[in-house]
């Protein structure tokens, strides 16, 4: 796996709030940098790939491990 520039940390975190983070956080990167993205919320499995999906990022990985939701996004170029 590619190792993200930034870490974003959500975790204890409710909708909407670890996409708001993630909205404001994306802002910072350049473009074409990766992202690594840990949330505890369910709902992120729904609202981080169209998230990226409606602003042109790329989800490059998403994986659930122990109660943890991780996903790599690349922010578009």
């Amino acid at each position: 796996m590619c190792q993200p520039e930034e870490i974003l940390d959500t975790s204890g975190l409710l909708c909407p709030e670890p996409v708001m983070l993630l909205h404001n956080k994306v802002r910072s990167l350049a473009p074409g940098a990766l992202l690594e993205v840990i949330a505890t919320d369910p709902s992120t499995q729904r609202d981080i790939p169209r998230f990226c999906e409606f602003l042109g990022h790329q989800l490059v990985t998403q994986a659930e491990e122990e109660e943890r939701f991780r996903y790599l996004i690349k922010k578009k170029a």
